[in-house]
């Protein structure tokens, strides 16, 4: 992929975003950086980072496809439900129930997504 100044503005947000923007958050925070980027240009942009595998997609029942880098540490994600807000965490436990529910129906677990939804519990 040729890499041009807008695609680094927009590879660069990504990569500072602690997040998980849509395609239009991301137009907002890039063309505050370069008011020349388009948002058919994030778009664009965004496809091809997902093809390229250097980002990855997130749909978390709010109709808009969210992003964040794809990063070597797996982890999972909470969604607030109330809020929207993103939480991610690293459960040692939960991933080897994961392993061992593979290899007790006879599969050897090589990637997973674990999304939990949630509303605050109220005090």
């Amino acid at each position: 992929m040729r890499m041009t100044e807008q695609r680094r503005v927009i590879a660069r947000v990504l990569s500072d975003a602690h997040d998980h923007p849509d395609v239009e958050e991301l137009h907002r925070r890039a063309h505050a950086v370069d008011p020349h980027i388009s948002i058919a240009t994030v778009y664009r942009t965004v496809r091809l980072l997902e093809e390229s595998g250097i980002i990855t997609r997130h749909d978390f029942r709010d109709g808009r496809s969210r992003y964040e880098e794809h990063g070597d540490e797996h982890h999972d994600h909470l969604i607030d439900l109330k809020t929207g807000k993103v939480v991610e965490f690293v459960d040692k436990e939960i991933e080897e129930l994961q392993e061992a529910i593979a290899k007790r129906l006879g599969y050897k677990l090589v990637e997973h997504r674990l999304e939990l939804y949630a509303v605050p519990i109220e005090d």
